[in-house]
């Protein structure tokens, strides 16, 4: 399956691509929102970690069950009550990148058959193992791409102010 093989490159590389962009962030630049109600980076780095804890949870499960029913999570509901606003975003990328690294150990060396695995994911409905696999690639890849425009942001509305 050369497009899971793709996929695994990309799901290895998430830290690095995140490591990169928060190269240099420090003090107010990690608290900035860009808008009312939108997350600051270091609630998105909080917000990846735990999202990146519940994934390596589905992967090991869509593995070692059959046809597994992943659970639903509040992702606002945990922002708030896990106080994202206050978690340390290197404690967040170190975390990351560990559970990151351990789950694409585990993926790496499985055979082609495994991916087409069947699970079911609470808002996607019906999925395979290569499907889970592009899901969590795509989620860190399209935080990564925010924590880049909140920098941006940030760096204009300092210019500006």
């Amino acid at each position: 399956m050369p497009e899971t093989a793709e996929q695994l490159i990309r799901f290895r590389r998430g830290p690095e691509l995140l490591a990169a962009l928060l190269t240099g962030a420090a003090g107010r630049e990690f608290d900035f929102s860009p808008a009312p109600g939108k997350w600051s980076i270091r609630q998105i780095m909080a917000h990846l970690v735990d999202s990146e804890m519940m994934g390596a949870s589905r992967f090991r499960q869509a593995i070692a069950e059959d046809n597994p029913a992943f659970a639903g999570w509040d992702q606002d509901a945990w922002a708030e009550r896990l106080d994202y606003a206050r978690r340390k975003p290197s404690d967040c990328m170190e975390t990351f990148r560990r559970v990151r690294r351990e789950t694409f150990e585990l993926l790496e060396p499985l055979p082609a058959e495994a991916w087409l695995r069947p699970c079911t994911h609470p808002r996607r409905g019906a999925m395979t193992l290569a499907g889970l696999l592009e899901l969590y690639t795509e989620h860190a890849e399209k935080h990564a791409s925010q924590i880049m425009a909140i920098r941006e942001a940030y760096r204009a509305a300092k210019s500006a102010g």
